[in-house]
Formats: structure tokens, sequence, C-alpha cells
């Protein structure tokens, strides 16, 4: 991801858009973050290249660490469209990489005395899974909760630092160890791709990443969207809210999850949207972010699954079933290729090569989404009360993307979208509007 970054339309930063009900100090909010960067050392580490782009990227230590950098503060005159405008601009613009690559605005003006928060991260830093377990550093809950105490020597400045490896080093790392590794994972993937006889002479674990990757990167179907074709930089974002409870019960009644009815409510939608514009089509491919996490997961743990989904003139049930269908397949064989095994495979290769492949598995998806779990319950930042919760996914060359944050009993939805490609976002916003109500209807 680190990699791909250096071509804009495959940047995997993303944000998160927080409205609440007064604004939060900025100083107040600094010495929260300032006491999570010890305790979350990603946070005040930089990404150092391999010489020569050799290998992998590493994390080092960002020795001119300056959290007023990473922390800022900003005044809005305006609409709650207006906090969503600076948020795509905000997310659109390139992290300094020679910094920690992440940004936190908090902004006031807002009507009402509200106040909103922009957090945006780089993919490579967690993922929207880890994202959440990281606002924990500064999530309360209750408005007059009082500061955590100050951390111990220990958490503050933990194991002194080992001091950077030379060019050396670096190399000769390079060549004993992650080389051989990965050049073991590529091998038994291209083995498979000439041969599948060979799987059973793999071991399990080895056979099945193998699988997972050849199977992965063979997938060159193209995308089906007559309408969503062009790319381009230019970013809007829409949002939408639902009450969780009627979309779980529909769920429940046609004996499927809640991630179900979201993928069967955004297909609707898709289907309707292309309807109204005079191009009906029967079938779309989505992609769907699935977590891998375990209790010794790292940053990212997930992998990507890609399906046709139905987005002809169905009724609520008939979609859902099918949809339940493809998932669950789709789900049994994109396991195997985690973003660890992919990454690699990836990081034997130059970088426009990556780039390239990139590019052709986007041109597989039309559009992408992502469920991810928050609090049940009410939370604060700094004594402001959390409203709303928007999540920014990261489009990496697809048409727009519908990434869901249940809170509080809401699902609070993000639609980034591609402008190029979808260009009535506020039709497209409205079509989901619809889809969540009618499927709702099947819960009563």
């Amino acid at each position: 991801m680190w990699r791909l970054d250096r071509e804009p339309t495959l940047s995997s930063t993303f944000a998160n858009v927080t409205f609440l009900d007064r604004p939060v100090d900025l100083q107040r909010f600094r010495r929260r973050l300032e006491r999570a960067s010890h305790l979350v050392p990603r946070l005040r580490q930089r990404v150092q290249e391999a010489p020569a782009n050799l290998g992998p990227p590493s994390w080092v230590d960002d020795t001119d660490f300056d959290l007023e950098r990473h922390v800022v503060s900003t005044t809005v005159v305006g609409a709650d469209r207006d906090v969503l405008d600076l948020a795509t601009e905000i997310t659109a613009a390139a992290f300094d990489r020679r910094r920690p690559l992440w940004e936190f605005t908090l902004v006031e003006g807002l009507p009402d005395g509200r106040g909103a928060l922009i957090e945006k991260l780089h993919h490579t830093v967690v993922d929207g899974e880890g994202g959440v377990k990281l606002s924990m550093q500064f999530l309360d809950l209750t408005r007059d909760a009082p500061e955590p105490p100050p951390l111990t020597d220990e958490e503050r400045f933990g194991s002194p630092p080992a001091p950077p490896a030379s060019p050396l080093d670096q190399m000769r790392g390079l060549v004993e160890g992650g080389v051989r590794f990965g050049l073991g994972v590529a091998e038994r993937s291209a083995e498979l791709l000439r041969d599948p006889s060979q799987v059973p002479r793999l071991g399990a674990s080895a056979a099945g990443t193998a699988r997972a990757i050849a199977s992965q990167l063979a997938d060159v179907e193209r995308a089906r969207s007559p309408l969503w074709t062009a790319r381009s930089l230019q970013r809007h974002f829409e949002v939408f809210r639902f009450p969780l409870e009627p979309v779980r019960d529909a769920a429940t009644s046609l004996d499927g999850t809640l991630n179900t009815a979201f993928l069967t409510a955004a297909t609707a939608a898709a289907g309707a949207y292309h309807r109204l514009l005079g191009f009906p089509v029967e079938e779309l491919r989505a992609s769907m972010a699935i977590s891998t996490r375990t209790k010794t997961s790292g940053a990212n743990s997930f992998s990507l699954a890609r399906f046709l989904v139905p987005t002809g003139d169905l009724s609520p049930a008939d979609r859902f079933a099918r949809i339940r269908d493809v998932t669950e397949r789709a789900r049994a064989s994109s396991g195997g290729a985690s973003l660890d095994a992919v990454a690699t495979v990836a990081n034997l290769l130059p970088t426009p090569l990556v780039g390239l492949v990139a590019r052709q598995q986007a041109q597989t998806v039309d559009f992408a989404t992502s469920n991810v779990k928050a609090a049940p319950f009410p939370l604060y930042i700094g004594g402001a009360k959390v409203l709303e919760n928007y999540p920014v996914g990261p489009l990496l060359g697809v048409a727009f993307n519908l990434t869901l944050l249940s809170y509080n009993g809401s699902l609070d939805m993000g639609i980034n979208v591609d402008e190029a490609a979808v260009t009535e976002p506020e039709l497209l916003r409205a079509c989901l509007e619809e889809s969540f109500v009618e499927l709702a209807t099947l819960g009563r």
C-alpha cells in the first residue's frame, strides 16, 4: 500500500468524520494524543525505504516528531456539508512521506454550537477495525470523565530504540531472510499457476496460500457497469444513516447477517441508480473487506473478496438470498489471500509492476464495501458527545466506496465517490435511502 500510494488513484488513505454536540478543546485533545503516541508506537514512526527499493520498507522512529503537525484545528463557517467537503479535501491531500502517516483536525463553527473531528490515517498505519481500537485512546464513556493518569517512565520511554541498520546490514538481512521466505511463497504460487496438480505436494498452509493468491491474480474479469467506466482524482463525499434495529431484524427474518443486509441494500441502490439513468444492468462486481483479525494481528488484518451481485429488478428477499450465497462462497475462497501473503509476493516485484497489477485488479470491481463495528453506546471526546460517525473508505480505483460504521443504534455510512464515474452522487445516496427503507420493512 505504501508503494502504490505514489499513484494517487491507488491511494489507501482513509478517514472518519465525527460530528459532536460541541467543539473539543484543542490542548486537551493534544494531551490525549500525546499520551496515545507513546502507547501506540506507530503514531511516532515514519516509513523508511529499503536501499535501492530492493526490499520492503520498514518503520523507524521519527526523531523530529512534532504532535502539533498531526493534531490541528480549524473553523468552518457553514453547515455540515462544508465539513464533508473539507474532509474530502483533507483525505485527498497526500501525506508528507517523511513523517508519521496520520492527521487529526478539530473543527468548530458549526450551527447549534456543534463541533467535528476529521481523523485521517494511511492504511499502512492501521485498518478500519484497528482504527476503532486506536480511537479508544481518546474516547470516554461519560462527558465528565477525568483525564487518564500520567504515563509511567516505562510507558513513556519504553526500551531504547535500536540504532538504525546500515545499508549493508539491510541488504544482508534482505538476502538472508525476507527474500528466501518471499521466494518460497512466490515459487509455490507460480507452480500452482503452471500446474495445479502440484497442490498435493505442497504443505497444507502453503498450498492454501498459493491457491488463494493465484485465484486473486487470475481474476481479470472486467467490471460490469456501462456507466462507471471513467476514473479521476475528483472526489465527492455523501453520508447517510439508518436505524440499526430494523435492518438487523430484517436480516434475522431472512436467515442472514447484518453484513448481508448491508450489501443487499448497497446492491439494490446501485441497480436502481443505473435504471434511473437509463442503463439497466443485471449484475455488477463488488468487493468487500473481510476481517482476518486475531488477538495477535498486526495493523492490517483483512482480505478482499470479489463477487458478482444481482442488480436487476428483484424483490429484497430474493436479492438477499442470492447475495448470501455468493458472499459465503467468496469468503471461503479468499481467506488464504490475506494482506500479509499478498504483500510477501508483491515485495519481490518492482513498483511499476505492482502498480500495473493493482490497476488491473481495480478494473475488475465496480464498487467497494466495508462494514466496521463500533460502540453500541454513547461515546465522548474531551467532554463532547459523539453524535454521528461517518467513515471515508479508500477508492483504490473503483467507482465508489460505501463503508458502514455502526454506532449507538445507528448505521452511519460514508459514500466516497469518484465523480468521473458516479456523476450524480446525490442520486446514489437517495437510492441507498430507498433501498434501506425497503429492506427494513421485511423485519416487521
